[in-house]
């Protein structure tokens, strides 16, 4: 069946969507309608489908298609429940279970008849995070059970007026609600109120007399002080006091009319290192453009003491003959700083005496590649990409050079450009089966790095690898699993994952054949070394890399500004697919 794809962006639900409906044998086009209604209608024009789904958030569908065709809207709430901002409210109220309804679009907003619906646990997790996993397993499968139905033609949709449903108007959250009452909310509120506005438009509060947004909380275990106080920085994070304790902010953002020439989200640190410090704050240590020089850096051990439970974002276990180094970065992207740190927690990892090393295995995104925000606000966005990228790439390097253990990349949740070629770099590749993996760099405009060119080729061949990268077009954990990207995939919830990676990480470190592995593997990159070195796969990336990063002319400027600053077309998929940009 031909099926349009109508979204603001091609964000994860629209592509989760995108591959789940292509898997099942669907012709699916894409219509971004960022340029507004007439471009949605001419994409409904150019391609004629007989079924539109909308995933939310989208905006409005024009009138006189939503007559003319069945158009599905996949909403983030239960049957009945209406209004714009339902995942909010479901966080806000500290709602256990939640659901996406699939409706039909009608003039009144939500009230259309129900084809299929899906019930999500909801997890004290981040709003993105929800939305990216639990939200989005659901939403896979009401609407292929909506398109199964649909394509029947013997199925007729459940009105709202069903005496079963109870409908329920909620007005729009408002962003006041969310604001911080640091004098008087607990820790517990705090971090809810954090969770619920990690995305868009994260929490507005005050740091050093500015207005900023929040983006993101975990709590702290020991440090305290007065409420509101600023107490420390880690990992670019910051520490802040709350009544009864104490939390950490990855992220912040500053106002748009705030003057800041990078009002996007970036390490909170570094935003906070331009304020002016406060009048209190004395000498300090030693600060930088990364850090504020006023607040100390209190750092963890990699391997944090029993009974630790402060956050930090890489973190060493180990269970027996298996050590597990997790990571989990805002976004899935990873700064200069970030694959550095990664690059020394690895080479700590290579220490411990184990038989078997799995590289990520947390819930939600595994890797996204390189830092796009924290490159668009440095002075050099051509040095900072350039560095970046070699970071990245040393990290990558250091794991396929890795010969006296396997290595396993347990992917969580989706991955992109250099994040996939990070787990690819892996001897296995296991993946939560409601994953998306974008393998390509095609969204930049650029060629790629982090030694693609050998590690794709050599788990999908020339041709499909080919495909893979011109294409530019998401692709499920089944699809994956397929084609040979992924070796094993996990069918779990999301918060099952790192349970069941360890339970599985376990059965290989016992296999009676681990030595035989082991010994097979090293002579297979001995081989591959003579056949042609790491080396020269690197420099012949980077040759092409380094070209697209200081040509001024580059479309990858324009293109990762516009994805860092919001523009129209972020997130576009490739024209190449015969995919429609609206």
């Amino acid at each position: 069946m031909d099926i349009l794809l109508v979204a603001s962006t091609f964000h994860s639900l629209s592509r989760r969507l995108y591959a789940e409906l292509s898997d099942q044998g669907h012709r699916v086009d894409v219509a971004l309608a960022a340029h507004g209604a007439d471009a949605v209608r001419a994409a409904v024009r150019e391609r004629r489908p007989e079924l539109i789904v909308a995933p939310m958030p989208a905006p409005a569908l024009p009138e006189d298609v939503w007559r003319e065709h069945t158009c599905l809207l996949v909403r983030p709430g239960p049957p009945g429940d209406r209004g714009p901002s339902p995942l909010d409210w479901a966080i806000d109220e500290g709602a256990s279970e939640w659901g996406v309804t699939v409706l039909q679009a009608e003039a009144a907003p939500d009230a259309g008849d129900i084809w299929a619906d899906a019930a999500f646990p909801v997890p004290q997790a981040a709003k993105s995070d929800v939305f990216r996993n639990e939200l989005s397993d659901a939403a896979a499968a009401a609407v292929l059970l909506a398109v199964r139905r649909f394509a029947e033609g013997s199925f007729k949709p459940r009105p709202q007026s069903d005496p079963g449903i109870r409908v329920v108007w909620r007005d729009s959250f408002r962003p006041e609600q969310r604001r911080i009452d640091w004098d008087n909310d607990d820790t517990r509120t705090v971090l809810r109120k954090l969770r619920g506005g990690d995305s868009q438009p994260g929490v507005l509060d005050e740091l050093c007399g500015r207005e900023v947004y929040l983006h993101g909380g975990h709590p702290e275990d020991r440090l305290r002080g007065e409420p509101g106080e600023l107490l420390a920085t880690r990992s670019g994070a910051l520490c802040r006091a709350t009544r009864d304790g104490a939390v950490w902010i990855p992220e912040l953002r500053s106002r748009r009319s705030s003057g800041d020439p990078a009002p996007f989200r970036r390490p909170a640190a570094s935003v906070l290192s331009g304020f002016p410090a406060p009048p209190d704050s004395g000498p300090g240590m030693p600060g930088s453009q990364d850090r504020p020089y006023w607040l100390p850096e209190i750092a963890v051990p990699l391997e944090l003491p029993p009974g630790r439970t402060t956050w930090a974002d890489i973190r060493y276990r180990q269970r027996g003959a298996v050590g597990f180094l997790s990571f989990s970065f805002p976004g899935g992207a990873m700064s200069t700083t970030h694959c550095r740190r990664l690059l020394a927690a690895y080479r700590y990892a290579l220490t411990r005496p184990t038989s078997v090393l799995v590289l990520g295995g947390a819930r939600d995104l595994f890797a996204n590649g390189s830092h796009l925000h924290v490159i668009e606000a440095s002075g050099d966005p051509a040095g900072e990409s350039w560095s970046n990228l070699l970071a990245m790439n040393d990290l990558v390097e250091a794991v396929l050079r890795t010969t006296d253990r396997v290595v396993v990349a347990a992917v969580g949740g989706n991955a992109a450009a250099g994040g996939v070629m990070l787990a690819l770099a892996a001897d296995e590749v296991w993946c939560r089966t409601g994953a998306v993996l974008d393998p390509h760099y095609g969204n930049l405009g650029v060629y790629g790095s982090e030694f693609w060119t050998y590690s794709l080729p050599r788990r999908v061949g020339a041709e499909t690898a080919e495909r893979l990268t011109s294409e530019a077009l998401p692709v499920s954990a089944a699809t994956a699993e397929r084609m040979g990207l992924v070796d094993r995939l996990v069918p779990v919830l999301p918060g099952e994952f790192t349970a069941e990676v360890e339970r599985l990480a376990a059965e290989v470190a016992a296999d009676p054949d681990l030595a035989r592995r082991i010994t097979a593997k090293t002579t297979a990159r001995h081989a591959d070394e003579l056949q042609r070195p790491l080396a020269e796969y690197r420099r012949t990336e980077l040759a092409r890399m380094r070209a697209a990063f200081f040509d001024p002319e580059s479309p990858y400027h324009a293109l990762r500004s516009a994805f860092v600053r919001g523009l129209p077309g972020e997130g576009a998929p490739s024209p190449a697919a015969a995919v429609v940009t609206a």
